[in-house]
């Protein structure tokens, strides 16, 4: 079976790709401009903006473009665009009237920014935001509020920002140290790499936990219907209990090198921070993954998600609820591969979904990062068929020289109490 396109895909917005690294620029211009610190968040997005992940974008977001993303998924010019890219800074920091600032993180100078609003958020702002990006469907307005400040990273993060932002045109000085450039792969990078190989419809998997059998299934169905799998792991901040991009690393490297076939499997990292907002972060890696050349991500039951905040499957369904524009050239082109929570059937021996099992929920082991952590934490073994025995030695090891001080619980969904028995009336509405 050949699905998706015949090529790849464009890069989102119609422009063609658009890196804002430069090389050499004067070193004159830096000192006789105000330097303005930045934060973590603030320089992972920098990085995806010098590599051109976020393209179309040419820098930080207006006040005018914030608020058009939150309230329309789209850019002022209608240009599909799911997720604020902001950058918060000291109200001290900026100058009046400055027209150029340098950006440092850690005293280092790691871009140049063009200002072209200097603006501020107001607390209806914030509530704003955290309403149209975080909430999703999952819970009413009130019960958003009464669980989302004290247990939504995602929440959290925008109330300890700070108020003031820059919106402007960026020229980034600095490529992300941290890995190799070989597992960084740059959108340009990786197309190029596509072109040699003559790969034309790549899917994506992405992965921020350690790699389960179901995250192997999907891999194996992203592997038979294109011609390359593209396992995309993020290396910027997660939220506390996630494991360290080494040790991710390390465990997606154990499966790919031991079951799944590498010449057409591609291990890279991003450099984004991690935002937990389900659904709308569904479509933002969808987004930059367009960019990558990818011509569906697959997207299981909590892509992105945390807790209990968002229903199962919904990261799937709001791919059909987006606005369409005029000009297709506008809009997301990269497609949902929609899997139905896959899990290990004692019976039949095998991983397996609602749509290819016929057994009971008796037999199934169901299979998240969450039960993972739990396990691996309390020191029990993980379920059967829940990990492979080359991923389990990596993280038995880690776990067994770092003391772990968390509580990893397990919600509705991680634990199976939301599961339906069959494919029934209420599987048919989650897809619907």
């Amino acid at each position: 079976m050949r699905a998706f396109a015949a090529t790849l895909l464009p890069a989102h917005g119609g422009s063609g790709l658009r890196p804002l690294f430069v090389e050499n620029l004067a070193q004159d211009t830096l000192r006789n401009l105000p330097r303005v610190p930045i934060s973590e968040r603030g320089y992972g997005d920098l990085l995806m903006l010098g590599m051109g992940g976020f393209t179309p974008l040419t820098g930080f977001m207006t006040r005018d473009e914030w608020h058009s993303v939150c309230d329309g998924f789209q850019l002022p010019d209608g240009t599909f665009w799911p997720m604020p890219v902001l950058l918060d800074v000291d109200a001290d920091s900026v100058p009046s009237a400055a027209e150029r600032v340098v950006l440092t993180y850690n005293e280092r100078s790691v871009g140049v920014l063009t200002v072209r609003e200097v603006w501020h958020m107001s607390e209806a702002d914030i509530r704003l935001e955290a309403e149209r990006i975080y909430r999703g469907h999952g819970k009413d307005s009130q019960e958003f509020w009464a669980t989302a400040p004290a247990r939504h990273p995602g929440v959290q993060h925008i109330f300890s920002r700070k108020r003031t932002f820059l919106g402007g045109k960026l020229d980034v000085l600095v490529r992300d140290e941290r890995f190799s450039p070989d597992f960084l792969l740059s959108p340009a990078d990786f197309r190029s790499m596509a072109d040699a190989r003559g790969w034309k419809n790549i899917i994506s998997l992405q992965l921020r936990n350690p790699p389960h059998r179901s995250h192997e299934y999907l891999a194996r169905i992203g592997l038979e219907l294109g011609d390359a799998l593209l396992i995309h792991t993020p290396v910027g901040a997660l939220k506390e209990g996630d494991l360290p991009a080494d040790i991710r690393l390390a465990c997606i490297r154990a499966m790919v090198d031991n079951y799944l076939p590498r010449d057409r499997v591609v291990v890279a990292g991003y450099p984004l921070d991690m935002r937990y907002a389900g659904p709308r972060e569904a479509l933002l890696h969808a987004t930059f993954r367009q960019n990558y050349g990818v011509s569906c991500q697959i997207v299981g039951r909590d892509h992105a998600g945390v807790a209990d905040f968002y229903e199962p499957f919904e990261s799937q369904t709001i791919f059909d609820t987006i606005p369409v524009s005029d000009q297709p050239t506008k809009d997301l082109l990269t497609r949902p591969l929609c899997v139905m929570w896959p899990f290990f059937c004692k019976k039949c021996g095998c991983m397996a979904t609602l749509k290819t099992c016929p057994h009971t929920p008796e037999d199934r082991v169901l299979h998240s990062g969450s039960l993972l952590r739990k396990c691996l934490t309390e020191g029990s073994s993980p379920p059967e068929g829940l990990l492979r025995p080359e991923v389990t030695a990596i993280l038995q090891d880690y776990y067994q020289n770092h003391t772990a001080t968390m509580v990893a619980p397990l919600y509705g969904a991680a634990s199976g109490a939301t599961m339906p028995e069959s494919l029934s009336t209420n599987v048919s509405e989650v897809q619907s």
